[in-house]
């Protein structure tokens, strides 16, 4: 079996996760990732799913391949996520449940699935998003703040529950980065939601690999359970 760092990262079509991906795979790593269609890139060092990431059947394969093609996940970086920019009283139930499907289930699936294989070898580094949204309660974003607020909530408890097991779960909240997730979203609505940070501008991709690699760091085993909002958010 291979020495080099073994992590998963969801949601790795485009944007953060395919950056992530690059990130990594430059780092060293052996990359596996996933996405509900495909890609039309390839990368040395970096295997590609097409998985929901609320289908439990799917989730299990990915963790199947992994668990007989390298005996060990070090790392997962649970990335994907989506999100709908309506009032509560014009949001219709089907995105609801794909918000809180996609956020909440899908993190859960692979943090549980992840917890089985990590703790056969006593060590693992979890990481979930949250976001900015949450603390800042920006109004249209009900259900997608209430879902990440959901996450925020499954690390902590989650990181008491895998201590033992030599397993750190933390997360990061990104500030608005230039992504889909909030091309929907008014300029005028994203000026004022950048200026109530402390760091008034946009976050960058290297922001957030920033913030993972301190997370996934051998050294870091003593941090978990911890959210960092970036920007300056609290």
């Amino acid at each position: 079996m291979t020495k080099k760092p073994i992590t998963l990262i969801t949601g790795t079509r485009k944007g953060i996760g395919r950056y992530l991906v690059e990130h990594y795979v430059r780092q060293g790593h052996i990359v596996i990732g996933c996405s509900r269609s495909d890609i039309d890139w390839s990368l040395v060092g970096y295997q590609h799913f097409i998985a929901d990431v609320t289908d439990e059947s799917a989730v299990k394969k990915i963790f199947s391949y992994i668990r007989k093609t390298h005996g060990r996940l070090d790392n997962l970086i649970n990335n994907a996520g989506i999100a709908s920019m309506n009032h509560i009283a014009l949001t219709p139930l089907s995105t609801v449940n794909d918000i809180l499907g996609t956020n909440v289930v899908g993190t859960f699936l692979f943090c549980r699935e992840a917890s089985k294989l990590m703790s056969k070898h006593r060590y693992g580094r979890i990481i979930n998003f949250t976001t900015v949204a949450t603390p800042l309660k920006l109004e249209g974003e009900a259900i997608y703040a209430a879902s990440k607020a959901g996450i925020k909530s499954l690390t902590e408890v989650m990181a008491r529950e895998l201590a033992a097991l030599g397993i750190t779960v933390n997360a990061i909240g990104p500030t608005p980065i230039e992504t889909d997730l909030i091309r929907s979203v008014p300029k005028e609505k994203m000026s004022r939601l950048i200026s109530r940070q402390a760091i008034p501008r946009m976050g960058t991709f290297e922001d957030v690999a920033n913030t993972i690699d301190f997370y996934i760091k051998k050294e870091s085993d003593f941090v978990t359970g911890q959210n960092i909002y970036l920007g300056g958010v609290s």
